[in-house]
This record gives C-alpha cells, sequence and structure tokens, in this order.
C-alpha cells in the first residue's frame, strides 16, 4: 500500500456533501456515504458521491447497505466509469465507529480511502482530510489497524469553476441566486480583473526598484517568464487582432439572435396556420 496516494477532490462533491449534512436528521451530529470516481498510477479522483443513511449507537453503527448499493447501481447505468473509491464522513476527526464502516468498503474497493470534511468550520474554514487504513502487528501477534493521512487537493474543470464564479458573487451581497453574464459582460469584467493584477505587479516591481521591498528571485523569475510569454507585436498588430476578435464575437451574438427571432416567427406562423 502506497502512502503516497494523492486524493483529487471536485467542487460537486464537497457541495453534496455539504447538502447531506444540512439535510440531516435532526438527531443526526454527522451524515456518512460513498465516494465515487476513479484511481490511477496513486491517484484517486473524486467526481461524484451520494448519502448513506445511518445512526451510530454506544455500542455499535447500522447503515442502510441496500440503500447503498442500489443507488451504486442505478449510478453505474449513467456513468459506468464512476467506480467506489471509498466513503466519506463529516466532521474533524476519525471516530471509533470509522473502522466497522471501513470494513463495508473495504469489500466494496481495493484500499479504500476515507476522506473527512469539517462542516462546523472549525478554525473558519472547512477542513478536509483524507486517509488510509494501514495494518498494524507482527505475524503471529496482536493485529490492529491505523487511519495514516495522505494527500488531499482540490481540482476542478472549467465548468466547475464557472459554477464556482458564479457562487462566490453571492458571498458579499444579500442576494442568494445570480444570473450567468453575457459574453461582453465577461470581456469588461475579465479585463478589469486583470488591468488590476497588472498594477499589483507594477507596484511590486517599483517597491523592490526603489527599495521598499525585498527583491524574491522565484517571483522575479516567474515575472520574467510571463514577460517572454507575450508575443512581441506592435501596437497596430494588437489593434488589428483585437478587432477582428470583437467583430467575429459580434457576428456570433448577431447570429444567435437572428436565430431567436426566427424560432419565435416560426412558433407564430404555426399558430396562425392553425386557425
Amino acid at each position: 500500500m502506497s502512502l503516497n496516494l494523492v486524493v483529487k477532490v471536485h467542487p460537486v462533491v464537497l457541495f453534496q456533501i455539504v447538502d447531506a449534512y444540512e439535510r440531516r436528521n435532526a438527531e443526526a451530529d454527522r451524515v456518512v456515504g460513498t465516494l465515487l470516481g476513479s484511481a490511477d498510477k496513486g491517484i484517486v479522483e473524486v467526481t461524484n458521491c451520494f448519502c448513506v443513511p445511518h445512526k451510530e449507537f454506544e455500542e455499535m453503527v447500522e447503515a442502510e447497505l441496500n440503500y447503498a448499493k442500489d443507488l451504486y447501481e442505478m449510478n453505474q447505468k449513467v456513468n459506468k466509469q464512476e467506480l467506489i473509491v471509498g466513503w466519506w464522513a463529516t466532521g474533524n476527526e476519525v471516530t471509533s465507529y470509522s473502522c466497522v464502516i471501513h470494513d463495508y468498503y473495504s469489500r466494496e474497493c481495493v484500499n479504500p480511502v476515507h476522506m473527512t470534511v469539517d462542516t462546523t468550520l472549525q478554525g473558519a474554514h472547512m477542513g478536509i482530510k483524507a486517509y488510509l487504513n494501514v495494518p498494524l502487528g507482527v505475524p503471529g501477534g496482536t493485529s490492529g489497524s491505523m487511519f495514516t493521512p495522505i494527500q488531499v487537493e482540490i481540482v476542478s474543470y472549467e465548468p466547475e469553476i464557472v459554477g464556482i464564479r458564479l457562487c462566490q458573487k453571492t458571498v458579499d451581497t444579500q442576494k442568494k441566486t445570480v444570473e450567468p453574464m453575457n459574453d461582453l459582460a465577461q470581456i469588461a469584467e475579465a479585463a478589469k480583473k486583470l488591468s488590476g493584477l497588472l498594477d499589483s505587479v507594477l507596484a511590486y516591481v517599483d517597491d523592490v526598484l526603489a527599495g521598499h521591498a525585498q527583491p524574491d528571485n522565484t517571483v522575479g523569475r516567474a515575472l520574467l517568464d510571463m514577460v517572454h510569454s507575450v508575443p512581441n507585436m506592435t501596437h497596430q498588430q494588437f489593434q488589428d487582432m483585437f478587432n477582428s476578435n470583437i467583430k467575429d464575437l459580434l457576428m456570433v451574438m448577431t447570429l444567435c439572435q437572428l436565430t431567436k427571432t426566427q424560432l419565435q416567427l416560426n412558433e407564430k406562423l404555426t399558430l396562425l396556420t392553425s386557425l
């Protein structure tokens, strides 16, 4: 068993875990569930999950395993690539019931990953940890096991990044819903953000040159690589390229609007014909 395993978790998994925690029964302190994804070459990528109803008593734990099996089989009909890679639980620590639950998942997959998500926000953030269950003991002697921490990372596909950025806009406002922006508004927002980042870089360079800040070789190399990666073109060449792209964007938007108008006209003509 390799402890160099890296667990890569997608945001949709965290959203589902938080949603399951918010919808838990009033008497439940935590919720648990199954992690779905893929495992290959020392990387476990978690792309989906679901909650498994369970109850914890003083000396035992009960889980609806038939429910978990049925839900997994239904998910297989939709996405056969998502296999069981482990299980999750809310909270910031491994409990005495974790070994019992982990034993079930050990029969469902090889070396299942156990992930905890701290939905109580201790330390003012949602701590995410991942573990492997490592056997302990000597041959012929007493044996046991221990949950050993492994590396966990948050990764995103491009569509997920778009969704996360939309969700972030509700953090500092009273609005709980946002609407996607059109293409031109997205370009304006990206340009404004890029301008702010460039101002920060220029201010840092000015402070270093004036002796107000300590130079950092790592930052200097990164800035040099960034400057060299920008194509060398004149102002006129850049303006021509920008105008060409703007024309293409406006043409696409115009075609979309014309298509929408044509569909509306077709619907009205159909209604008139049927009268």
